[in-house]
């Protein structure tokens, strides 16, 4: 997983720890409008109470949009900060210039979503949003830019360029902060990357070492994951997930470990005893990744369990339609067509013709009708993968 992608999640988990901090921020504005308001402001109370209504209504909305209607946009972090700096220039200019000591939170607000971009560009906009708010002020109210200043000149030195110096420092916290956040993200990200591949590999070499029991060759394992990679990719999932799904791919035959060589050898056709010991391998598959940590065994253990299921409920299990996990009937397309386009030593590979219209013959029966269709689309892509990857020794 990259930083990007890890940004993008972190943003949309942020939006709901903002959307929660602006109806925190509601709570004292009306704490503020009820305790302070006769004593602090100096309007009539109709003005105090549009401006405070208006506020309201604007902090809000990050709410409706986030916990109520479940929109999961990354644009939604704009609106939150513009949303904080609309807030605090209505409040300091209408109501105390006080106030304009809120435009420090949308940078914080920036910072929890790791954006330097968007502090940089807070940090500029609420600089001179506290020059457009004193200027506005003495405009409205004919000079008296705040009680304790006689002059706008005064205004600007003293109340101006401080609240302008906060910023800036402000800003400038932020920015290192969310530098060294990144920094100590991309450290764990090559950590979790480094682990991960040694992941694989030990994935890999359990996946060979159960094959090589039913004498198949490791290519067959790298096949299986390209072509669920390739479905994967089409059935619209993220690229980290894809990158799991052909790993853990490699584990669907994980169980036959556990299952007698000479079953697995017999070049005759299996008693119905025997039949049902080989059948037997999903559940031994799904017993040995059970208790395996990590999102990439979890889907092995998945892939592994029902990859034989049938979509008419005919599969080992007995597992019928949707009950059979969507992953697994990415890999039961996936499966049947390798076990058909490879030549083993009891039997010849068929055609890729035949290959391709013994699944679309199967479709609504054997498979998914969808995956089918997926299928149908990429046959291309499988056919590439089938030529790049062929098989160097047949026992």
């Amino acid at each position: 997983m990259d930083r990007d992608l890890l940004i993008r999640r972190n943003t949309i988990e942020v939006n709901k720890v903002a959307s929660k901090c602006l109806r925190i921020t509601i709570l004292f504005l009306i704490s503020v409008l009820l305790f302070f308001m006769t004593e602090y402001f100096d309007y009539d109370e109709i003005s105090v109470m549009i401006v405070f209504a208006s506020s309201i209504v604007l902090l809000l909305i990050p709410t409706v949009l986030v916990d109520i209607l479940h929109m999961e946009h990354l644009w939604i972090k704009y609106y939150v900060v513009l949303c904080c700096i609309s807030v605090a220039f209505l409040l300091s200019t209408f109501i105390s210039f006080s106030f304009v000591v809120l435009l420090s939170f949308p940078i914080l607000i920036a910072t929890i979503y790791c954006d330097k971009k968007l502090i940089m560009a807070l940090m500029f906009v609420d600089a001179l949003m506290v020059f457009g708010v004193l200027f506005l002020r003495y405009l409205l109210y004919d000079g008296n830019v705040s009680p304790e200043y006689n002059t706008l000149l005064d205004a600007i030195i003293y109340a101006g360029f401080l609240r302008v110096v906060f910023i800036l420092l402000t800003s400038l916290l932020a920015y290192y902060i969310v530098e060294r956040n990144l920094v100590m993200l991309d450290k764990t990200i090559n950590a979790n990357r480094d682990l991960e591949h040694s992941q694989e590999e030990l994935i890999f070499a359990f996946a060979e070492l159960s094959e090589s029991k039913s004498k198949v060759t490791g290519d067959h394992i790298r096949r299986v994951a390209e072509y669920m990679r390739v479905l994967g990719i089409a059935s619209g999932f993220t690229t980290d997930y894809v990158d799991k799904l052909a790993v853990a791919a490699m584990m669907h035959d994980i169980g036959k470990l556990m299952i007698p060589e000479e079953i697995l050898d017999k070049p005759d056709r299996l008693t119905d005893e025997e039949y049902a010991i080989m059948k037997s391998h999903v559940l031994y598959g799904e017993a040995l990744l059970a208790k395996c940590p990590g999102e990439i065994m979890q889907i092995a253990k998945t892939i592994a369990h029902q990859h034989h299921e049938r979509w008419d409920g005919t599969g080992y299990l007995g597992m019928k339609g949707e009950e059979i996990a969507y992953i697994s009937r990415l890999m039961a397309v996936c499966d049947v067509f390798d076990a058909l386009t490879s030549e083993r030593y009891y039997k010849g590979g068929w055609s890729l013709e035949d290959t391709y219209n013994e699944i679309v013959k199967n479709s609504g029966t054997q498979f998914d009708p969808d995956v089918v269709e997926l299928f149908k689309k990429n046959f291309s892509k499988f056919e590439d993968i089938l030529k790049s990857l062929p098989d160097h020794q047949i026992y």
